[in-house]
């Protein structure tokens, strides 16, 4: 498998199987453009093809894991039928490709995960998380809905209550607290994280590959399961990017300042 084209990922593969991938855009907290999100849309696929593959895990360059996606991206989205219409497409594909990607996913949260970053991040099969990063999904304050992956995950990793509270009013949390309410798997230092998502991996690379890929075939059915629920919500984060609270939530984050919604 030939991973030429990733140019925001760096892949390198290390023993046992194990393929790591690091989003590279560290100037802008690996915020993903148009570009970098269409590669992490489509590199879980390659991997499920990758015969030299058994275990994938995925960080980010320097003080972020993913600062969601960049606001240029979404200042030329807003409004845009056809870049809309393919983000829906793309984000589809995003969350789609790791549930249906045979080989375990780990991710390595070592500093702030957000947007697009948390997608990648909480539909990892196995999170390894910084004590002191920060994950939130902060759709309404920009005015758009909480589609990208919130409505297909959230419930079921940290319960209804939860999901609610933190996804009506984009509160953001420590790692300490996404472990405690079961966002993430495991919280450590964040020097450590890195180290621990590869340990993981390796134990997983060297178990019992059909073993271990039939359980999260097994348990990913309670992804599938929710499907039309994240289809809903996709469909309808980007019909909020057709209205006019999108526009003023980029403007406010451009300019630094509260939002005014009517």
């Amino acid at each position: 498998m030939d991973y030429g084209s990733y140019h925001h990922l760096l892949i390198e593969r290390r023993d046992h199987g194990v393929l790591l991938i690091t989003m590279n855009r560290p100037e802008v907290y690996n915020a993903a453009d148009e570009e970098m999100h269409g590669q992490l849309s489509r590199v879980w696929a390659d991997i499920a093809r990758d015969d030299e593959t058994r275990v994938a895990v995925i960080t980010g360059a320097g003080k972020a894991f993913s600062a969601g996606g960049d606001l240029a991206m979404v200042q030329r989205m807003a409004g845009d039928y056809e870049k809309t219409s393919h983000m829906l497409s793309e984000m589809s594909d995003l969350v789609y490709n790791m549930i249906n990607c045979d080989k375990p996913i780990v991710s390595a949260i070592n500093g702030v995960a957000v947007g697009a970053g948390l997608v990648v991040a909480l539909l990892a099969d196995i999170s390894i998380c910084a004590d002191d990063a920060r994950l939130g999904d902060g759709h309404v304050k920009l005015g758009a809905a909480a589609g990208d992956h919130a409505a297909i995950i959230w419930p079921l990793l940290c319960g209804m209550a939860k999901a609610r509270y933190h996804l009506l009013t984009g509160e953001m949390v420590d790692g300490v607290e996404a472990e405690r309410i079961g966002l993430v798997s495991k919280v450590l230092p964040r020097a450590e994280v890195l180290g621990e998502a590869l340990r993981v991996a390796d134990t997983l690379a060297t178990g019992s590959q059909l073993a271990i890929r039939l359980t999260k075939r097994a348990l990913n059915s309670w992804l599938r399961t929710a499907g039309p629920i994240f289809d809903q919500s996709a469909a309808y984060e980007m019909l909020t990017f057709m209205g006019p609270d999108v526009v003023e939530g980029a403007a406010a984050l451009r300019e630094k300042r509260p939002p005014r919604f009517a």
